[in-house]
């Protein structure tokens, strides 16, 4: 079998998948580095749970959860060739241990944010657009806690400053929402169009946030800015990961968001409810996996509960 047969299959296998309605695009980004890998590695012949061994455990800074996620990726894909070929093997059910163990992100404070969208300003040239489009982007994945592909993927006719709203279309789950924003967002959205515009013609761009070129920006760029800024600010992991990532500031936002319900009182099933739709999610109980037990929300429930208590012995 060449890497172009596997890559073959793999494109065959994600059009036969996605026409059932599966979206499949991480789990297609990683099929797709399988068959690189394989390539690479001169594997020919049937799959093999040995050729999957090697490719899950040659991610960097990989741990025996990353290489069980590998490979729950690859079980569908092998069990689907075995239809074809009789010699395929499959890899075993839990083979690295659980797949869903969740690990503790990092929960910014207010001082990280600040610190990294004065970072993301500084980044060269400072004259360029590039500075201006990366603190806006950090700033705006702390204020609403967007997914990162959601806001990479914001067209011009999705940001309503007039109305003060985002809309998000056909992303998770194959679902669209509105998404309301602070005024302090839509102030810094108002001078990151008012910069673009200096620099580069609105009916030139395909996405609202767009790099010096005028093209919209890539996933891989962005976190390899990222990483700079943050080896830059020397930030090392409060939780289970060795660094902070940007999807630690969907987290934090949901966090800080429970801490103002209870500083204002506010009945907290109600917020998770009103969080879990204005994130994104399908169900509640992903919000809630989303909760890390911060000191500041552990003081507020404590709190909370003292008071219902109290009011209870009375």
């Amino acid at each position: 079998m060449t890497a172009l047969t596997l890559q073959a299959q793999v494109d065959t296998y994600l059009a036969a998948r996605r026409s059932m309605g599966f979206d499949l695009r991480i789990d297609g980004q990683q099929l797709c580095a399988f068959a690189r890998f394989a390539d690479r590695t001169g594997h020919r012949g049937p799959l093999t749970v040995a050729v999957a061994v090697s490719w899950a455990q040659s991610a960097p800074q990989g741990t025996r959860l990353t290489w069980a996620r590998r490979l729950q990726t690859l079980r569908p894909f092998m069990k689907y060739r075995a239809q074809f070929d009789a010699m395929t093997e499959i890899v075993p059910s839990g083979l690295f241990g659980p797949v869903h163990r969740r690990l503790v992100p990092h929960i910014y404070t207010e001082a990280e944010i600040a610190a990294l969208l004065e970072a993301a300003a500084q980044l060269q040239p400072v004259t360029a657009l590039r500075p201006v489009t990366y603190s806006t982007l950090f700033g705006l994945l702390a204020s609403t806690g967007l997914r990162i592909s959601e806001a990479l993927a914001l067209a011009p006719r999705d940001v309503n400053l007039t109305g003060a709203s985002l809309t998000v279309r056909e992303t998770k789950f194959r679902k669209s929402r509105l998404v309301p924003l602070h005024p302090t967002t839509v102030a810094a959205l108002s001078r990151y169009v008012d910069a673009r515009r200096r620099r580069i013609r609105d009916r030139c761009i395909e996405t609202f946030l767009v790099s010096d070129r005028g093209t919209p920006l890539g996933d891989r760029t962005v976190h390899y800015t990222f990483a700079k800024i943050r080896a830059r600010l020397g930030w090392i992991g409060r939780g289970d990961y060795a660094l902070p990532r940007i999807h630690d500031l969907r987290h934090s936002f949901l966090c800080r968001a429970l801490v103002r319900s209870y500083q204002r009182q506010q009945g907290v099933d109600h917020v998770i409810d009103v969080l879990s739709t204005y994130v994104g999610h399908a169900r509640v109980s992903d919000t809630y996996w989303y909760v890390t037990a911060i000191p500041e929300l552990l003081a507020l429930a404590g709190q909370r509960f003292a008071q219902h208590a109290e009011g209870g012995a009375s």
